[in-house]
């Protein structure tokens, strides 16, 4: 089964943002990358909002045919009572400090584990399915299957920035970690810097590997080759 792929609309927010008024439309946005082909839905809305508003997700959700993903920071109470709310498919929840540019860690699931537990229950009591947000380490995805998760979501970063250089290195602790959450039972997915270069060697070396959450760079793409067509483009690098 190929890897879905989940478009990050935070880009289009941003954009809107500069400007004010709703030009572009991240409801239209999102109703349209569904359409052009995309699986799923993602946003990250940040305590300052300063790009996807806590009332984007709202008016988003009504519109979903596919899958709607939720990444944030779940030591805010706001957030946590926004999901609570929206009840997406899935919730992503990563360690982002306060007016982080964007996200650059994972969680340390031994140290955190209590915590992990706790949060996590939250929402899995109602029915939304969560993925953490971790680095390509062994111990902490072995550690994360513990919390009670349903996936782990493996930060791309280091496989992005070493992959020109050398792709083989840069995917071995990845290929690793992904055969420890076979092992564990977890579902994998992976996001932070895939692009057309990168994306499809990832995908093809990756077991089991569900979903991809791409944002930056397709919606960068998109400028030069239409929204349509790098949706199309994306899906087809994980079309194995």
């Amino acid at each position: 089964m190929a890897t879905k792929l989940s478009v990050n609309i935070n880009k289009i927010a941003t954009l809107r943002n500069s400007r004010g008024g709703n030009n572009p439309s991240v409801l239209k946005a999102a109703i349209d990358c569904q359409l052009f082909g995309a699986e799923g839905i993602t946003v990250h809305p940040r305590p300052d909002e300063r790009h996807i508003r806590y009332s984007d997700v709202r008016e988003i959700k009504p519109i979903i045919t596919t899958e709607f993903n939720i990444e944030g920071n779940p030591t805010e109470d706001k957030f946590v009572q926004l999901v609570l709310d929206v009840k997406p498919t899935q919730v992503t929840l990563v360690p982002d400090a306060m007016g982080q540019l964007t996200s650059d860690h994972g969680w340390d699931t031994i140290g955190q584990s209590k915590y992990l537990r706790e949060i996590i229950d939250v929402f899995k009591k109602e029915g939304i399915r969560v993925s953490i947000f971790v680095d390509p380490i062994e111990d902490l995805v072995a550690a994360a299957a513990d919390t009670g998760t349903d996936r782990v979501e493996l930060y791309t970063e280091a496989y992005a920035k070493n992959y020109l250089s050398d792709k083989h290195s840069a995917i071995d602790l990845y290929v690793k970690a992904a055969k420890v959450a076979a092992e564990k039972n977890l579902g994998l997915n992976a996001g932070h810097d895939l692009d057309l270069q990168n994306l499809q060697y990832f995908a093809s070396s990756i077991p089991n590997l569900l979903e991809v959450s791409i944002g930056h760079a397709l919606v960068s793409d998109a400028i030069y080759l239409g929204l349509e067509n790098t949706i199309q483009l994306y899906r087809r690098q994980l079309a194995l």
